[in-house]
């Protein structure tokens, strides 16, 4: 792990530390480093683990996240990702804890959930229901996880009825960081079923906060906006 460290310590760049500040509202801790260059090191150092099977990996990961530092947290959710072919059903309870302890950040948040996350809803749809029951947390990055976890699953069309359902559940979320998930998610999702969010964003325009109608309308169709956004 501290051959990981070392690297990110190398490639760390003061103006890039420095230029992600303007993203967050929220603290970050970071090394510096640019994306592209830490999936690389995530990338290159996963050669070293991926035959130490799920269990190692994923305690690894841990650490990683434990560290607080931006970059690591990146890297463990693209070992976490690396490994969904061993996923059993139990790591549901692992994700859960992952985000309620070491997700502070919509990066963090959408990095873990979008790909490990959605990885594992797809292959275990019976934990649908846990994902639904995190719209209740009082925890904002469980909440959002809730919706940006379906993300890619749903620009494909899988689960749009659970789609509704979340964006139903978040709806009137007082949350800014949490209505764009939602909204986001409806937007990935009009991709494929674009009937289907239309109607849903027409019966609750109404009562849905104008950024997460915003986003979830983005990509719709000039005269869909047009009605979406009478008021």
């Amino acid at each position: 792990m501290e051959a990981v460290r070392d690297e990110l310590r190398h490639h760390a760049d003061e103006a890039t530390r420095d230029g992600a500040r303007r993203f967050f509202r929220e603290e970050i801790t970071r090394y510096g480093v640019k994306t592209p260059v830490a999936r690389e090191i995530a990338r290159r150092y996963f050669r070293v683990i991926r035959n130490r099977g799920k269990r190692e990996v994923f305690a690894l990961c841990e650490e990683l996240f434990r560290s607080g530092y931006m970059e690591e947290a990146f890297i463990a959710a693209d070992w976490a990702d690396r490994v969904h072919s061993e996923y059993e059903t139990g790591d549901f309870d692992v994700f859960e804890a992952w985000i309620g302890k070491y997700v502070d950040s919509w990066a963090k948040c959408d990095t873990l959930c979008n790909h490990a996350v959605g990885s594992f809803i797809e292959q275990f749809p019976e934990h649908l229901p846990g994902l639904k029951r995190w719209t209740g947390s009082r925890n904002r990055w469980l909440r959002r996880a809730a919706a940006v976890t379906l993300v890619l699953p749903a620009r494909r069309g899988l689960f749009i009825e659970d789609v509704l359902d979340i964006a139903g559940r978040l709806l009137q979320d007082p949350d800014d960081l949490v209505q764009k998930g939602y909204g986001w998610l409806l937007k990935e999702a009009g991709k494929a079923h674009p009937d289907e969010v239309f109607r849903f964003v027409m019966e609750h325009r109404k009562d849905m906060p104008r950024t997460a109608l915003r986003y979830a309308i983005e990509k719709m169709p000039a005269e869909w906006k047009r009605q979406a956004m009478k008021r």
